[in-house]
């Protein structure tokens, strides 16, 4: 009788006999997930306090952007000399069809909007999730203008994230106008190029004031790759680019159907009729 109790006791399924597992593993895990959420907030505050506040830009004009900063660098880096081309004028003294151009490639809703357009934003977080990276779009001419004043332009999640917390300073310190005018003047038109009055005088001899239905097109379709779609370049892109914003136009009635007729016309006549160049990258979006 006392072997069998012993040979009970010794059973591998006796329930004495199992190993428990070790105290305090799911303790640590915990403490651990603890400590990394703690760092994430600690970081994210930290970047949240240390971006620029936008108020300064209610009255005053930057002197220079990360945008030129990071060109400029580029430049020495490659052993040239950087060259800029920039000269701040007036909202209202850009031609009113240039800006509608503008708007309507760019950002349609920019009057609607404060500062993010959450619908695209949630498309474009979307393709890169089933891409594993980062694509173009989605971007309001706030975030644009955010991006342009002080960040790069990498396309990082990050770098998203601070664009989108800095489009919100923007729309809360300032007015839609106050914005669009300074999206205008610092925005790149070209190899050192800045801003719609540089760009109107590099591309077409004329200021911003002078420019017509079709050059303001043009002027806005080359936005997306403002250094590879110059008139100059022989860009398809740019070319349906801009036949393609004339007819936005046209159909909210922001000019009349003889006034795109002759649009499309000067478009053709400026850049050539389907223009046989371009490339492969020609629809990249280098901004």
């Amino acid at each position: 009788m006392r072997g069998n109790a012993s040979s009970a006791s010794a059973s591998p399924t006796s329930p004495v006999s199992r190993s428990a597992p070790p105290v305090g593993r799911g303790s640590r895990r915990k403490k651990v997930l603890l400590a990394l959420a703690g760092l994430l907030l600690a970081f994210s505050v930290y970047e949240y306090v240390t971006l620029p506040d936008a108020g300064a830009l209610e009255k005053e004009n930057p002197k220079t952007t990360a945008l030129i900063e990071q060109r400029a660098e580029e430049a020495r880096e490659a052993g040239k000399k950087a060259r800029r081309r920039q000269h701040w004028v007036a909202l209202s003294a850009i031609s009113k069809h240039a800006v509608a151009a503008v708007l309507v490639s760019e950002d349609a809703g920019f009057y609607v909007h404060e500062g993010v357009d959450s619908s695209e934003v949630r498309k474009a977080m979307e393709e890169a999730w089933e891409k594993g990276r980062l694509g173009r779009g989605a971007s309001t001419i706030t975030q644009q203008l955010a991006k342009n004043l002080w960040l790069s332009t990498d396309r990082s999640l990050l770098r998203k994230a601070k664009e989108l917390v800095l489009a919100h300073r923007l729309e809360e310190s300032l007015t839609k106008k106050r914005i669009l005018a300074l999206y205008l003047n610092v925005v790149e038109w070209g190899q050192g190029v800045y801003g719609i009055e540089a760009g109107a005088r590099e591309h077409f001899g004329v200021s911003a004031s002078q420019l017509t239905v079709a050059q303001g097109a043009i002027l806005a379709a080359m936005l997306p790759a403002p250094r590879k779609r110059s008139p100059s370049s022989g860009s398809r892109a740019l070319w349906r680019r801009a036949h393609w914003i004339v007819d936005q136009l046209a159909s909210v009635n922001r000019i009349t159907a003889a006034q795109a007729d002759e649009a499309r016309g000067d478009i053709d006549r400026l850049l050539g009729r389907k223009p046989a160049g371009g490339s492969a990258d020609d629809d990249e979006d280098e901004r």
